[in-house]
């Protein structure tokens, strides 16, 4: 449930002190039909950078008021002159466990910084749930953004591939993917609209599911 946008990296290399920005996304999935609004924080300083963020769903299911919530904190630590940072992260939320992530990230960017690409390998625990048992696998990320028509367009997005068991009923997994690919199309410095599309493997439901978005963002 995690929308990274990858494009606040950006920001981090065109020399800004920080970024923050605001999403409205109406979810069209199956069985949603709701509102989530996404609020992130980007901030680097001379020992690497925090990254926040914050989702709210508002299901009508509930009064339209907040039915989900879910946010990450995630640090990167670079005291040295590399492409390499240690990475540490929490995450959890609403129905689901608390989790604690560490370590690397690794991350490339072409000469003028309109392409970025960040990977991370992460050792994960995931804690233990009311009347279970805690659980220690590993996750993969990685996070993109590209900058097209000359800045115009921005397609950018995170994939995530961890293990965690999950059942479902009788059946039971040990693996979860999920991907947000993002497409904004920039009116300026600060509005954006566009869409976000969720492909989730047994990630809150079994199996695989597509949810797409439609979305505006604002630019603080």
């Amino acid at each position: 449930m995690k929308k990274f946008s990858a494009v606040l990296l950006l920001v981090c290399a065109f020399g800004f002190v920080s970024a923050q920005n605001l999403q409205v996304h109406y979810d069209m999935g199956e069985d949603r039909n709701y509102v989530t609004t996404t609020f992130e924080m980007f901030k680097p300083d001379q020992w690497g950078s925090t990254f926040i963020f914050v989702d709210f769903d508002y299901n009508a299911d509930f009064g339209n008021s907040v039915s989900f919530a879910y946010m990450e904190i995630s640090r990167a630590l670079k005291f040295w002159d590399s492409p390499w940072a240690a990475q540490i992260e929490y995450n959890g939320g609403t129905y689901i466990n608390d989790a604690w992530l560490t370590g690397a990230q690794y991350t490339w960017n072409n000469a003028d910084y309109s392409k970025i690409f960040t990977l991370q390998g992460l050792f994960k625990h995931i804690k233990a749930p009311e009347g279970g048992d805690a659980q220690n696998g590993f996750q993969l990320t990685g996070v993109w953004a590209l900058q097209l028509l000359e800045g115009k367009v921005t397609f950018s997005g995170f994939a995530d591939f961890w293990k965690q068991e999950i059942g479902w009923g009788a059946n039971t997994t040990d693996y979860v993917f999920l991907t947000e690919p993002q497409l904004w199309y920039n009116f300026g410095q600060h509005f954006s609209a566009g869409t976000e599309i969720e492909l989730a493997n047994n990630f809150t439901v079994e199996g695989f599911k597509v949810c797409p978005t439609l979305a505006v963002k604002w630019n603080f």
